[in-house]
């Protein structure tokens, strides 16, 4: 059973979520960033061998958390597509499948870097696509990580992952939450993405995902 952390953040509760979501309860919306659809496909297009089935498992996390959670809004941080060699008629079968199951759920893009090379989202999925920043107070919401004047930023784009060193020498990166007053990062939602790692400010909090659970970190003085 997965556990979400609740916090507070400019005033306002925010669940942070190990599938690397935040929901918003006062508004029933999920936000995530950086799914990257059909990443795969446009990489086997350029004939790399990865791994197939990442779309199938990125939008069954979606339905799950969807139907977890009571949701009106689901917000995409930017990046929905990857790619214009993404819109494969097998990954806008598997989109249109996946909007079908939600019907009554209303989806915004805010655009990002990829978005604006693959293109909108087909009509057919009846996907709101917005230019960067959505203001949904008391936030901006973005794609890139730059500061807005006198509203606090939420975005995605760098795919966040901090790095956790034991005592032997043993690394483990996870992704990553940084919240702060100014800027404030979420995780890279898709499977196939991959991370930054990140070095976080004095003022910025970290709490990282993973084993099913999101935890604070105690950062230690050297990381400050």
């Amino acid at each position: 059973m997965t556990v979400h952390l609740s916090i507070e953040h400019c005033g306002q509760t925010l669940w942070l979520l190990p599938d690397k979501a935040i929901y918003w309860p006062s508004r029933k919306a999920l936000l995530v960033a950086d799914v990257h659809i059909g990443k795969a496909a446009s990489y086997r297009a350029l004939h790399q061998p990865v791994p197939r089935g990442t779309t199938t498992a990125t939008l069954a996390r979606l339905d799950e958390l969807l139907l977890r959670y009571a949701c009106e809004q689901l917000i995409v941080l930017g990046d929905f597509l990857h790619a214009r060699t993404a819109r494969t008629p097998a990954t806008l079968a598997a989109l249109q499948a996946w909007k079908n199951r939600h019907p009554g759920l209303k989806v915004i893009l805010v655009r990002g870097n990829h978005d604006k090379h693959a293109g909108d989202p087909p009509a057919e999925l009846g996907i709101e696509v917005v230019d960067e920043p959505l203001l949904l107070a008391p936030f901006a919401l973005k794609h890139e990580p730059e500061a807005h004047p006198g509203v606090p930023v939420l975005a995605g784009h760098v795919h966040p992952v901090y790095v956790l060193r034991g005592r032997g020498r043993q690394r483990l990166r996870l992704p990553c939450f940084l919240l702060d007053q100014r800027v404030s990062l979420l995780p890279a939602f898709g499977e196939f993405t991959g991370g930054w790692n990140v070095e976080p400010a004095n003022s910025t909090r970290v709490f990282v995902a993973g084993a099913e659970q999101v935890w604070a970190l105690a950062l230690p003085s050297s990381d400050r």
